[in-house]
């Protein structure tokens, strides 16, 4: 059995800070929105120069993609590890309580579905797509088993289900009765996913 080459410590060094960049990335799409978030600022949370970070992420799109991809691996890991045995329904509630937990700590980055040149720069990322594709695909595999276990209604499509719950992760309600002042981090949590899954009738 081969072993991996070993990395150098320049490629260690560009590893380390790629992550830097995409962890600052997130911080500010988080709090800011792609189309308000500048490189500058990027580059300046980092602690590097514009033109080092130029050098790793061409531009404000293709980081913006590094970051979704990144938020998506990390979906990936969380609804592979959750135990199989749980009802399908509830293993769908702990992704959308895992993303709004990491929504709260501003760890969620958001993207506008309106830019053009944003949409085309994700949609041409291969990355990005199969690692789509492969969520949809699992989410869908529970939504499916859900509805066949009686937790879901049968007359909703499986791809309405899971836009909805896509949606729940990013819907502003949480930042307003956060913002109130009323209610704990986790009883926002508790009440948009209630109101996910079970509506309110």
């Amino acid at each position: 059995m081969s072993k991996e080459p070993k990395l150098s410590f320049k490629q260690q060094q560009l590893i380390v800070r790629e992550s830097a960049i995409i962890d600052a990335t997130n911080n500010l799409l988080a709090k800011k929105g792609f189309d308000l978030m500048t490189m500058d600022e990027v580059a300046a949370e980092v602690g590097i120069a514009k033109a080092s970070l130029y050098k790793h992420f061409p531009s404000k799109e293709v980081l913006a993609a590094a970051a979704m991809i990144r938020l998506l691996e990390n979906t990936l890991a969380f609804v592979r590890a959750i135990p199989p045995q749980q009802q399908a329904i509830d293993q769908l509630k702990s992704v959308l309580h895992w993303a709004l937990e990491i929504r709260m700590k501003g760890g969620l980055p958001t993207l506008p579905a309106e830019n053009t040149s944003l949409r085309e720069a994700m949609l041409n990322n291969s990355r990005y797509i199969n690692r789509l594709l492969d969520l949809n695909e699992l989410m869908a595999t529970l939504i499916e088993k859900a509805r066949e276990e009686g937790a879901i209604r049968k007359d909703l499509p499986t791809d309405v289900v899971l836009f909805t719950i896509y949606a729940r992760s990013c819907d502003p309600t949480l930042d307003y009765l956060r913002m109130g002042g009323q209610y704990t981090d986790d009883q926002v949590i508790a009440f948009l996913i209630t109101t996910c899954f079970g509506g309110l009738q």
